[in-house]
């Protein structure tokens, strides 16, 4: 009898015991309100999976595409210019060498093949442009939400209704809670352990208690690049809190000394003001609502503030430094305008000005071009160089016009000159000139360049007034220049008086040069007559120029050849202190 009261017991409490174990199991799952699970349909489980999802759209610059993530290392060649990305934040060297040249055409190829990440980070091999431009075609993900990240280790309750399984999954990566999310079926109900914790935009934690807080943090979250470091908001408190100079304004030459000594500020209100202790400028400011915003700034129309007052395009913006460009709607010329915190030691650089004066007075010829000691200059013979101050170039022989770009950079270690030319490809001559070069020498006369970035060996390139098959000489023959002007007609190309540009003056007119030292000019409708004279003075050649009203506004007796062939002549006038000051040039009918 007591052993049957004993097993009686025992199994009275097994019972007890097993269906307290399955109570236990239920009223956990009761206690799981529906407002607090999620399913794989609910909307809380598509805003984790856009959170989560690896993102694509970073690097777009590159394929195109915000489905997919490049694999690094990836080669490019961006304008002619090859570049190995090695990380994300290699991608500002794309958009560095998209930037050296403000009206080109900007082109990126990509060295095949690469490994795409996609958004369920999967990889995939592309293998050429074709394949590339399906998988663009064929994107049509969700947008990400890439101001949001979770902090992990991040606990889920899963219960399978249909298999009455439960399980705990402890998620500790985006990749892990993507995927696991997208697996979910429609069996399964799923909990989040709360709280948790998510890190803003702004690099701030806040923590989570319960789905219905989740749900609203991420549809609510603005990711909106204007928002993020450097945006419109941060760019308007850095803009108005304490003062700023002018430390580099370019404006065909660097005119930064006009502003020396003149503090700005930026107040709250859109008003502006500059100062420099004894003469005060108002103005106003305003920062342009779009995609990519512009600061627009008005300071009256009295020089050199008027030279302001533009939409500047902002290319960099800290709490120390502002960096803006503004490109030219009539002649596409760019000014570039810097703001920092403290004031130029030096103002304007007279030497820069003076390397971009030589630079787009007159036209060049490459005498010398070595590629790693391999001398090619024969590539470019008959090509006449011209350099424009807009940033444009032209490369000119007897049956073609190669057009290309141009701009000057200063580093610490001195100036270089970029160019980027139309090509073909890489067998094309001028896309070996698509470099940055560094200044060896500069003059009026000679520019010689030099370039190592290849880490290969040393490349050379020169370039001179007077091709190598001919021209000048050592000693030049005025009589040589005397035969070439009286030989048909000419006009005039350019005029620059202070490096203002009044060519206009002599629209119209063409000009007669005879040999008793006499020229006329005639537009049609009346006749304006002058003389001229042509001497050689020590190893210069000199032309003395007077013309009658009203075209004599460019008549000169101090003007020196700086260069002729046989359809163009260019006369110049240097300042006290050698520079170029006034610059003459005509071309033949």
């Amino acid at each position: 009898m007591k052993r049957k009261i004993t097993l009686f017991t025992f199994l009275i409490l097994f019972g007890l015991i097993f269906s307290a174990c399955q109570k236990e199991e239920s009223e956990f799952i009761d206690e799981t309100d529906q407002d607090e699970t999620i399913t794989a349909n609910s909307t809380l489980t598509n805003l984790m999976l856009r959170t989560s999802q690896n993102p694509g759209s970073n690097d777009d610059i590159i394929d195109g595409n915000s489905c997919s993530q490049v694999k690094y290392p990836v080669s490019v060649i961006a304008n002619g210019q090859e570049l190995v990305i090695e990380s994300e934040a290699d991608i500002a060297l794309i958009q560095a060498v998209f930037d050296q040249f403000p009206n080109d055409t900007d082109t990126l190829e990509i060295v095949f093949p690469i490994t795409l990440i996609l958004q369920d980070f999967s990889e995939i091999i592309i293998n050429d442009q074709a394949e590339l431009n399906a998988l663009i075609a064929a994107c049509q993900g969700q947008s990400e939400i890439d101001c949001v990240d979770f902090i992990y280790p991040i606990d889920f309750f899963v219960f399978n209704s249909s298999t009455e399984q439960t399980q705990t999954i402890t998620i500790n990566n985006d990749a892990e809670l993507y995927l696991f999310l997208f697996s979910l079926d429609e069996n399964d109900i799923v909990s989040i352990r709360f709280p948790i914790s998510v890190i803003l935009q702004d690099g701030s934690t806040i923590e989570v208690a319960n789905n219905q807080e989740l749900e609203d943090l991420l549809t609510n979250a603005n990711c909106d690049d204007s928002d993020d470091d450097g945006g419109v908001s941060d760019f308007e408190e850095n803009l108005t809190t304490g003062s700023w100079y002018v430390t580099y304004f370019f404006d065909d030459f660097d005119e930064t000394s006009d502003f020396e000594g003149y503090q700005f500020s930026f107040a709250t209100n859109n008003t502006a003001q500059a100062t420099n202790g004894s003469n005060t400028v108002n103005g106003t400011w305003n920062v342009t609502s779009s995609s990519t915003p512009d600061l627009k700034l008005f300071f009256g129309n009295n020089d050199p503030f008027d030279e302001l007052d533009e939409d500047w395009e902002i290319l960099e913006a800290t709490s120390e430094i502002i960096r803006l460009k503004h490109i030219s709607g009539g002649d596409g010329s760019v000014d570039y305008l810097t703001y920092e915190r403290n004031p130029n030691n030096d103002g304007s650089n007279e030497a820069l000005n003076i390397l971009i004066e030589n630079l787009t007075t007159a036209s060049w010829f490459i005498t010398l071009y070595e590629d790693d000691g391999n001398n090619a200059t024969n590539d470019y013979n008959g090509y006449e160089f011209t350099f424009f101050t807009n940033g444009s170039a032209i490369a000119e022989n007897a049956s073609e016009t190669i057009n290309g770009f141009w701009s000057v950079e200063d580093d610490d270690s001195g100036f270089d000159i970029v160019f980027n030319f139309e090509n073909s490809g890489s067998d094309d001559p001028f896309e070996e000139l698509n470099d940055d070069w560094d200044v060896l020498e500069s003059s009026d006369i000679i520019l010689r360049l030099s370039d190592n970035s290849g880490g290969s060996g040393t490349d050379l390139l020169t370039f001179e007034r007077e091709p190598n098959t001919g021209g000048g000489g050592d000693d030049p023959d005025p009589q040589e220049l005397r035969d070439i002007l009286q030989d048909g007609t000419w006009f005039v190309k350019t005029y620059l008086d202070d490096g203002d540009n009044e060519t206009a003056v002599f629209n119209g007119y063409d000009f007669t040069f005879l040999s008793n030292q006499t020229v006329s000019a005639t537009n049609g409708s009346s006749t304006v007559d002058g003389i001229w004279i042509v001497t050689l003075v020590g190893q210069n050649l000199n032309f003395e120029f007077d013309m009658d009203s009203p075209i004599n506004d460019a008549d000169d007796d101090e003007y020196k050849v700086l260069q002729y062939t046989q359809d163009s002549v260019t006369f110049i006038i240097r300042d006290s202190s050698g520079n170029i000051e006034d610059t003459l040039t005509f071309e033949k009918n």
